[in-house]
This record gives C-alpha cells, sequence and structure tokens, in this order.
C-alpha cells in the first residue's frame, strides 16, 4: 500500500527472518504453545484437564481464526481474551481450561522473552559472521603498514590488519554480552495478577509445593531452565533496558567501524563496495560515495538513542505493574531489533567487500614517514659521533622548513633530501632511503595481528564452528 507508514526498518532494511520474530503471527502461535504447555502441566500436577482436551489444543495449535479473534477484539477490547475466545471457538471440549488460572502477562511477557531470546540468536550468528569477515582481512593485510592517527593527525604507522582487530575486539565485546544474555535467559513463569501466584494456590487447594513445580515445567515445555523467582505481573523491565543496551553496544561498534571506513574513503585508501551500476550522486556522477557505512551510522544512532526507552520505562514502572510499558514496549523493542538486524547486514556486506589501494596508502605513509623517521635518523649520526642537542636542533630546522614546503607551497616531502644534504648528518641519501623502509615502523603490529586472531579470536569462534557464514544481501 503506497497510501499508509510503513516503518523503514520492516519495509527497507531488515531480513525477513527478524522481522518474522516480531509479527503477530509469531506472537499468537507463541501465545496458543505457552496456553498448551500451562494446561499440559496443569494436568500433570494433578487438576482436571484430560489429554482428549490437551489434544484438541495441539491440533488448533498453528491454524488460528484471526477473523474470529479480531471480531472479538472489537467487542471486548482485550487483545488476551479475545485470542481465548477464538482459541475455545476451534477447541470446544478445551474451552473451558484455557488460560486457567493465568492473567495475560502469562502470554504477553513470556512471548516477549521468547521473541527476545529467539531474536538475539540471530544477532548472535551475524555477529560471528561479521568477526570472521573481518578476520579474514586482518590476516589478509596484517603486515601492510598505514598510517596510524590519532586526533586525525599522522602518528606512528600501523598496519591495516592491526587496525582491523581494533574493529574485532569491539565486537567480540559484544559477542561476550549477548552470550551472557543468553546465558541466563529466563521466562517470568505463571505468576498470577500481581506475582503472588495465588489463584494457582488456590487451584491447586493450597499445596504450595505443585505451584512451584508449575513453573518449572512450563520452563521445561518452552525450552528453557528456570523461571524468574519473583515478579510482579509482569517480568522486571530491567530485563529489557538490559537486552536493549546489549544491542546498542553493537551499534557503538557498527558505527565506529563505518565512521573509520568513511575517513578512509576519503583518503581513498580503503572504500566500501561500489557496485558497477551504483549511482553515487544524482548530480556529481563520478562520486562514489560511502553510503553503506553512512547508513550503518545513521541506524547505529537511531539504536543508541532507543536504548533510553526501556531505561526510562523501567525506571518509572510503579509497584507491581503500570501499563505505560505497553505501548513504548511494541515500538522500542521490535525496531532496536530490527535496526541491529539491519546494522550487521550491512557491516557483513560493507566488511566482506572493502577495497584496499595500497599503493595510495604507500604514497600517504611516505610522505609522513620522514618525519616520524627522524629521531633514528638522529640516534645513527649520534652513533657516528654527531653531538644530540646540535642534531636535533638541526632536525627540528629541516622538519619546519619541509612542513612549509608542503603546507604552504604543495611541495613534495623533501626532509630526507634536506637531511642528505646537510654535513652535520653525515649520510646520504640511500642510506636514509633504507632507514625509512615503513615495515621497520610498525613495532609489533604484525605479529598482534597474528597473536590476536589465534590466541583471542579462533577460541571465542570455536564454539560455531558448525555454524555457517551469512551472506548479507542489501536491498537498497
Amino acid at each position: 500500500m503506497k497510501d499508509t507508514y510503513e516503518s523503514p526498518l520492516s519495509s527497507r532494511y531488515a531480513d525477513k527472518e527478524m522481522k518474522y520474530l516480531f509479527s503477530p503471527d509469531m506472537k499468537f502461535r507463541t501465545w496458543r504453545k505457552l496456553w498448551i504447555a500451562l494446561a499440559e502441566s496443569e494436568k500433570e500436577l494433578g487438576l482436571d484437564i484430560t489429554q482428549e482436551q490437551i489434544d484438541e489444543l495441539k491440533a488448533h495449535a498453528d491454524d488460528i481464526n484471526y477473523e474470529v479473534a479480531e471480531e472479538r477484539e472489537k467487542l471486548v477490547r482485550h487483545d488476551v481474551m479475545s485470542h481465548v475466545y477464538a482459541y475455545g471457538v476451534q477447541c470446544p471440549k478445551a474451552e473451558g481450561i484455557i488460560h486457567l488460572g493465568a492473567t495475560s502477562c502469562y502470554v504477553g511477557d513470556n512471548t516477549d522473552v521468547i521473541i527476545m531470546t529467539e531474536a538475539l540468536k540471530i544477532v548472535e550468528r551475524k555477529l560471528v559472521s561479521v568477526i570472521r569477515s573481518l578476520s579474514d582481512f586482518a590476516e589478509k593485510y596484517k603486515s601492510l603498514p598505514t598510517l596510524a592517527f590519532t586526533h586525525f593527525q599522522p602518528a606512528q604507522p600501523t598496519t591495516v590488519g592491526k587496525r582491523a582487530t581494533l574493529w574485532i575486539q569491539d565486537l567480540l565485546m559484544d559477542l561476550e554480552d549477548v552470550q551472557y544474555q543468553l546465558s541466563k535467559a529466563k521466562l517470568l513463569g505463571s505468576k498470577g495478577t500481581t506475582g503472588t501466584q495465588a489463584s494457582f494456590l488456590e487451584l491447586f487447594d493450597g499445596d504450595h509445593e505443585r505451584v512451584k513445580e508449575l513453573d518449572k515445567k512450563i520452563a521445561e515445555k518452552m525450552g528453557y531452565k528456570s523461571c524468574f523467582a519473583v515478579s510482579g505481573q509482569t517480568y522486571s523491565r530491567k530485563l529489557d533496558s538490559q537486552i536493549l543496551n546489549v544491542l546498542a553496544g553493537i551499534a557503538q561498534s557498527a558505527s565506529k567501524f563505518s565512521n573509520d571506513i568513511r575517513l578512509l574513503q576519503h583518503l581513498k585508501e580503503i572504500e566500501e563496495p561500489f557496485e558497477k551500476n551504483q549511482i553515487g550522486s544524482s548530480a556529481m556522477a563520478y562520486k562514489r560515495n560511502p553510503m553503506r557505512s553512512e547508513r550503518i551510522a545513521s541506524l547505529s544512532r537511531y539504536v543508541m538513542i532507543d536504548v533510553l526507552n526501556p531505561y526510562i520505562t523501567a525506571a518509572t514502572q510503579w509497584f507491581e505493574r503500570t501499563l505505560d510499558d505497553s505501548a513504548n514496549k511494541r515500538l522500542s523493542v521490535p525496531e532496536g531489533f530490527l535496526a541491529v538486524d539491519a546494522i550487521l547486514n550491512l557491516y557483513l556486506n560493507v566488511s566482506s567487500g572493502l577495497v584496499v589501494y595500497d599503493k595510495v596508502i604507500t604514497q600517504h605513509l611516505k610522505r609522513e614517514l620522514p618525519f616520524m623517521a627522524t629521531e633514528n635518523i638522529m640516534m645513527d649520526a649520534v652513533k657516528r659521533g654527531g653531538n644530540r642537542q646540535e642534531l636535533h636542533e638541526k632536525i627540528r630546522q629541516h622538519s619546519m622548513a619541509a612542513s612549509l614546503t608542503i603546507k604552504r607551497d604543495g611541495g613534495e616531502n623533501d626532509l630526507l633530501e634536506r637531511i642528505a644534504s646537510d654535513p652535520t648528518f653525515g649520510v646520504t641519501l640511500a642510506e636514509l632511503e633504507d632507514i625509512l623502509k615503513p615495515e621497520k615502523y610498525v613495532g609489533r603490529a604484525p605479529e598482534q595481528t597474528a597473536d590476536f586472531l589465534s590466541e583471542v579470536v579462533a577460541p571465542a569462534l570455536a564454539p560455531y564452528e558448525s555454524l555457517e557464514t551469512e551472506i548479507a544481501e542489501i536491498s537498497v
């Protein structure tokens, strides 16, 4: 439909798999699974529920009669009770035991946890793919010297691969956070209207042990190890803030990467992929804009701001619950996941197709390297009997003059020629050029990269050995 607003995260950026997780169909199918788990658990704990009723519920777990639920909701203005009614229409024998003892948050909150957990698994998988992609890049270019920058001013050289390890390290921290959240995932369980389980205690004739066992059985049937030990009507909204905080961390990492690539593309050293028929500008046909990296930055900014929503929601919940969380959660949580899904797709697409212009990188390095080599040149001259203080002053004068030639006159760096022609140093231009081999100035960058990939990245990725690397397709 062209006459109705739709979220660009859904229509333009995120993948189908992530979009389905936050779809009504996923939600309502999960509601029915939870109702089946509740009924089964109550039956196993002695309530008067028959296997025939359970089988009837299972027979209609997936063929949801949406039209009945929608019509009912117009009348009662309650989504959960509308779906209880619709399920009962399909399951007349089980109608009386659907949702038995539960409150709306039994299906609503447990479903939210399940969806967020499954969404985190997608995020985890895509993070692994991006780390693999960058690791291949780092390995390939671990020994290619390049100018490093501090304050975006030329600094002591590093290597292209070593710089990539900084991007990887951020993502490994994000991966650890995702793993931690997944490791402690738990359901709300069946806690009742204010979290006291009073309705279930009534159902089980005051038997506390059976009420406690109900939570355990529901968790097990839904594939979880446990439920929250205590709650109000809802699980603590702090969980949403913790999970979106992980997403915001990924956005931070991706944004840093995208900014680096945008700057490198400006320098013409490294570019993001640019397709054969891609148009960079409607007016300037020659342009190769870093639009994918810019989109990463743009979406990342949204996620980093979005995390404030669950922070404020968790902070402002009153006592056992208020409903001012609901409308906000419907927006902030799905949109956060859809945005991160799009970010990781872009990150993988860019990182797996980076174009490196090594000659430009070397040219830039050689222009600045003479300044960085002055200490080595001075020390060699001292070894030949020169005076350190006199040599220092000479180098300062020559460096200032060479810098002026570059900045004022647009000339090339002639510092080496100036030093070679100064008898104080007693060194030839050929000797100076030998001193200026770039690989002499990168320190342990190649070795650090190799060690990091083998000692840190490889063990972190080992649990995912059987996981296939994603292929990111960008729709626009």
